[in-house]
């Protein structure tokens, strides 16, 4: 494991250096997005939808887990049914 973890850094490191480059001269746009110019209505919109998309995320792994809690009770009353006899 030590044998291969100090060239493995080193190479991750150089690929990381040779990357940074062409992804930092690139920016010939002023520093424009792909919306164009970012005013307030752009900020808002994006921190309203960040803001409402983890409360949607919970909700729904939520609701997923409490499904397939009911669905693993519901299987193991059944095998334990089958096992009684009933």
């Amino acid at each position: 494991m030590r044998r291969t973890l100090i060239p493995t850094l080193l190479v991750t490191l150089g690929l990381l250096l040779a990357t940074a480059a062409p992804v930092l001269g690139a920016g010939t746009d002023d520093g424009e997005g792909f919306l164009g110019e970012a005013n307030d209505r752009i900020i808002t919109a994006f921190s309203m939808g960040v803001i409402l998309f983890f409360p949607v995320v919970a909700l729904l792994l939520s609701l997923l887990q409490g499904a397939l809690d009911k669905r693993k009770a519901r299987r193991k009353a059944a095998s334990e049914r089958r096992v009684s006899g009933w």
